[in-house]
C-alpha cells in the first residue's frame, strides 16, 4: 500500500488515537470510515475498521506494538488485501504478506485480492469425484478422503495430528498440488519442525506457510487462515490443486474471543462470541471442488481442532463437526498403546470420500471395519476372563496381522498399489507364521523395492490392476509371492 501522507492527502480526513486496548483501537475523526475499511497510522502500521460507534470507531491493529494515544490516523477507502504471485511458493509469511525469511523477500507487485469474500456459489463447483491420497494406509482405505473435500482432524494434543497432517501434505505435493500450511498462534519451535520436515522431504518450494507465532497479537491470529485460504484461492485459479491444512482452528476461536470480549461483544457459549459459527463457515466453505477452465481444480481443506480428554462434544468442535465432510477423530488411548496413526475407525467419518473409491477400496474398506469391530468385541469378551478358543484365537492372530500393516511408524507414505499389496499379504495367510519382526521387516523390504525400483513398481502395478475384487486380489498376491531376489533389490 501507499503510505499515510498518500492517503491523508487523497481522503482529506485525519483521525487521533482516542483509546488503545490491544488489539483494539479507538480513534476519534475519521467521519467517513466504512466497516471493514484499512487504516493506516503515520508509522505505517494497519488497522481495520470493525464497529463505528457514536463517540469513536472502533480498529482492529495489526501492529505487533501497542500504539501511543494520540497516533495520526488516515483512511484509505479501500479493504485489506495481500499481493499475490507464484513467487509466494518456497516462502514463509506472516498474515500481512511480509517474508518471514531475511534470505527470500518478497517484492509483490502483481495481483492483489481480499482475504474476506463471499464463497463461491453452487455454480462454479462440481461433484467430489477425485480420490485425495493421504499416504496414511489406515485412513486411504477406511476413511477415505476426495479432492475438495473438508475433513476434521480432531483430538487431543500429542495423538499424532501433526504428524498426519505432514505425511498427507507430503503425499499430496507430491502428486503435483501446492502446498499451504497456516500455523495459528503456534510456538516458534513448532514452526521451525514444519519448515524443517518440508526441506528435509523437498517439497518446500512447492508449498507456502502463513505463520502466526503465539507471541504475536490475538487479530494476527485471527486474519492467519483467511490469508492461507486467500494463497489457496490464487492457486487454484491458476489451475492448480491445493492441499490447505488450517492448524489449529481451537487458537483461531480463542484469538477471535479475545478480540470479541476486549472489544465488549456480548458473550455467548463459553464466552465464545455469537458469530464465532459464521467466522469459521464463511471460511471452510471457501474450499472444495471447483469447474476451471482446465477441467476441475479442488482446494482440500483439513482444519484441526483440539479435544480435551477426548470430549467430542465441545462447542467449538461440534460446530465445526457439522460444517465439515467428516472428521478423523484421534484417540489418546489408541496412541499410548502404539498405535500409529491413532485413528478410531469406529469415530470417525468421511461423509463423500467413498464415494471416489474404486470398488476394490470399497470392498477392503468394509472387510477391515467389520473385521476390527468383531475383533474388538471379542477382546471385550476376553477381559472377563472367558475361555478362548481356535476361532477366537485365530482371529486375534490375523487382528495383529492388520495391525502391523496398518502400523506406520517407520516410513512417511504409502503408494496407493504398495498399500493394496500389503493388505493382500496380511489379509491373506502370507505372514500366518511370522513374528511381528518379520513382519515389519517384509513391510519395510517392500516400501524400499517399490520407491527404488522400477521393475517392481510396474510388477506391483500389474498384480493390482487386474484385480476387481477382494478375493481376486488375494489370489493374484499369493501368486507375486514375498521373495525378492538380490538383483531385484538394487535401485534403479
Amino acid at each position: 500500500m501507499e503510505d499515510f501522507n498518500f492517503y491523508l492527502n487523497r481522503i482529506g480526513e485525519i483521525g487521533f488515537v482516542k483509546k488503545v486496548v490491544p488489539p483494539i483501537i479507538y480513534a476519534e475523526g475519521l467521519p467517513g470510515a466504512t466497516p471493514e475499511e484499512v487504516v493506516l497510522t503515520e508509522s505505517g502500521e494497519i488497522s481495520t475498521v470493525t464497529a463505528i460507534r457514536e463517540d469513536a470507531v472502533e480498529l482492529l491493529s495489526f501492529s505487533r506494538t501497542p500504539l501511543r494515544v494520540g497516533t495520526r490516523l488516515a483512511r484509505s477507502a479501500a479493504r485489506f488485501e495481500i499481493p499475490l504471485g507464484p513467487e509466494l511458493l518456497g516462502s514463509i509469511i506472516d498474515p500481512l504478506g511480509h517474508s518471514l525469511d531475511p534470505s527470500h523477500p518478497l517484492p509483490l507487485r502483481g495481483e492483489r485480492r481480499p482475504v474476506d469474500i463471499v464463497p463461491s456459489g453452487i455454480q462454479s463447483r462440481a461433484r467430489i469425484r477425485r480420490p485425495c491420497e493421504t499416504g496414511s494406509t489406515a485412513i486411504d482405505l477406511m476413511i477415505p478422503l476426495g479432492k475438495g473435500q473438508r475433513e476434521l482432524v480432531i483430538g487431543d494434543q500429542k495423538t499424532g495430528k501433526s504428524r498426519f497432517l505432514l505425511r498427507s501434505l507430503l503425499t499430496q505435493v507430491r502428486q503435483g498440488a501446492i502446498g499451504v500450511y497456516a500455523a495459528i498462534g503456534k510456538p516458534q519451535i513448532t514452526v521451525k519442525q514444519v519448515e524443517g520436515f518440508l526441506r528435509e522431504n523437498k517439497i518446500f518450494e512447492k508449498a507456502v506457510m502463513v505463520v502466526s507465532e503465539s507471541d504475536d497479537p490475538a487479530s494476527l491470529a485471527y486474519l492467519t487462515p483467511y490469508v492461507a485460504m486467500t494463497i489457496a484461492e490464487y492457486f487454484r485459479d491458476a489451475g492448480n490443486d491445493v492441499f490447505l491444512v488450517l492448524d489449529d482452528l481451537s487458537l483461531h476461536a480463542k484469538a477471535y474471543r479475545e478480540i470479541s470480549l476486549l472489544g465488549r461483544r456480548y458473550p455467548g457459549r463459553n464466552s465464545y462470541p455469537g458469530d464465532i459459527f459464521y467466522a469459521h463457515a464463511r471460511l471452510l466453505e471457501r474450499a472444495g471442488n471447483f469447474k476451471h477452465a482446465r477441467g476441475e481444480r479442488a482446494i482440500t481443506c483439513l482444519p484441526v481442532i483440539e479435544t480435551v480428554e477426548g470430549d467430542l462434544t465441545g462447542y467449538i468442535q461440534t460446530n465445526l463437526m457439522s460444517m465439515t465432510d467428516g472428521h478423523l477423530f484421534f484417540d489418546h488411548r489408541l496412541f499410548v498403546e502404539g498405535r500409529r496413526p491413532a485413528v478410531d475407525p469406529f469415530l470417525s467419518v468421511t461423509r463423500v470420500g467413498h464415494q471416489v473409491q474404486s470398488a476394490l477400496k470399497l470392498e477392503i474398506g468394509r472387510a477391515l471395519i467389520s473385521f476390527l469391530r468383531e475383533a474388538n468385541a471379542l477382546h471385550n469378551f476376553a477381559s472377563f476372563g472367558a475361555e478362548l478358543g481356535e476361532h477366537v484365537r485365530k482371529i486375534f492372530a490375523k487382528e495383529e496381522r492388520v495391525m502391523q500393516f496398518l502400523d506406520q511408524t517407520v516410513y512417511d507414505s504409502l503408494a496407493s498399489n504398495l498399500q493394496l499389496l500389503l493388505f493382500g499379504m496380511a489379509w491373506g495367510d502370507m505372514w500366518e507364521n511370522m513374528s511381528s519382526l518379520e513382519m515389519r521387516s517384509t513391510i519395510q523390504k517392500n516400501v524400499f523395492l517399490h520407491e527404488t525400483n522400477r521393475d517392481f513398481r510396474n510388477r506391483v502395478e500389474q498384480v493390482i490392476g487386474g484385480a476387481n475384487s477382494l478375493p481376486a486380489l488375494l489370489e493374484r498376491v499369493r501368486d507375486f509371492g514375498v521373495s525378492v531376489s538380490p538383483v531385484e533389490a538394487k535401485p534403479r
